[in-house]
């Protein structure tokens, strides 16, 4: 259902490097870029993600309640993108770790910009 999802940025070149190495972690690379807008997805067309100043020029702001999950491949790449992420400067917002009984297993992090992820696996 989700075709891609852009989250806002204050430095786009900080922005894009941080996710630089979160997307090659997972596999993907950047699929669409301007001065303004750098983009991450994989040619098998499943949802991309985006980094892009403010369309309107106004400052960029952290949504309330708003959240990326990025679907790992397993546990263990959970694990890798959530201590990758704070070793890029990325703050934690809830270490690895099973979430309830149905088998759902997550780490929570924000980005430089105060942007909160997530990277997750089910089962």
């Amino acid at each position: 259902m989700i075709g891609y999802v852009t989250l806002g940025t204050k430095d786009l070149k900080k922005s894009a490097a941080f996710y630089d190495k979160i997307a090659a972690e997972m596999g993907i690379g950047r699929f669409m870029e301007t001065d303004t807008f750098v983009a991450w997805g994989s040619a098998d067309g499943g949802a991309g993600l985006g980094v892009t100043q403010p369309f309107d020029g106004k400052p960029m702001s952290v949504g309330n309640g708003v959240m990326v999950a990025l679907a790992a491949r397993d546990r263990a790449q959970v694990d890798r993108i959530y201590e990758l992420a704070l070793s890029l400067g990325g703050t934690d917002e809830g270490a690895p770790g099973p979430r309830g009984d149905d088998g759902f297993y997550a780490a929570y992090f924000r980005d430089l910009d105060g942007n909160k992820l997530n990277a997750f696996v089910m089962g």
